[in-house]
């Protein structure tokens, strides 16, 4: 019987003109190549997860809070808050509108804005509980508040000078805190203001 043989094939090398290997080492250099190729894809998430954050980070806190028990409370101006669902209006004060303006001297300020920051920073507190007292004509639920530490956050914003008393006379002690606030020049009271309810008066709602 004759016997045949063959030629031993030349080992493949990137570039040979005999093709691409076939068998186990191709299956290695394909592999390799899909690794390769989902490692530079992994660096890339990697570097754009990284400047996602520092733009978050950059940004600063958010505004919505949230209180101690897990609803996300917003506040939408000086005695207005947004807590889940329902818009919750403080009792027995009237902070300044939020695109209100004030005058100390010859300087006009935005009150407004002010009394908002007020109010955000007692909500940061934590510990939101308020009692709802009735709605208004808007729908709006009437409430005192309270935050950890703060047993009426009406007082405090009265007292601070963003706010005053609903109706002077209906509530004690409102009226107190607007005196210390109007005798210590505190928040609107350090310059003239216009009263909120006539703000509104001259900007009514188009709603």
């Amino acid at each position: 019987m004759k016997a045949t043989y063959r030629a031993a094939e030349p080992a493949w090398e990137p570039g040979h003109c005999a093709g691409p290997p076939t068998g186990y080492a191709g299956s290695v250099a394909r592999a390799t190549s899909w690794v390769g190729r989902w490692l530079r894809r992994l660096g890339g998430l990697a570097l754009l997860a990284g400047l996602l954050l520092v733009a978050a980070l950059l940004r600063g806190p958010p505004e919505r809070l949230t209180d101690a028990g897990g609803a996300t409370v917003r506040v939408m101006d000086g005695d207005s808050l947004r807590i889940g669902e329902r818009i919750v209006r403080l009792e027995g004060i009237d902070a300044v509108e939020l695109h209100q303006g004030c005058r100390a001297g010859d300087v006009q300020w935005s009150c407004g804005l002010e009394a908002r920051e007020a109010l955000r920073d007692l909500v940061a507190r934590g510990g939101l509980v308020c009692e709802a007292h009735g709605r208004d004509r808007y729908g709006r639920t009437i409430a005192p508040c309270a935050v950890d530490g703060l047993p009426d956050i009406g007082v405090r914003l009265v007292e601070q000078g963003w706010a005053v008393p609903l109706r002077e006379g209906d509530g004690a002690r409102y009226d107190a805190a607007a005196e210390a606030a109007r005798a210590a020049k505190r928040g609107i009271w350090r310059g003239t203001f216009e009263r909120p309810a006539d703000w509104r008066a001259a900007h009514p709602r188009e709603d």
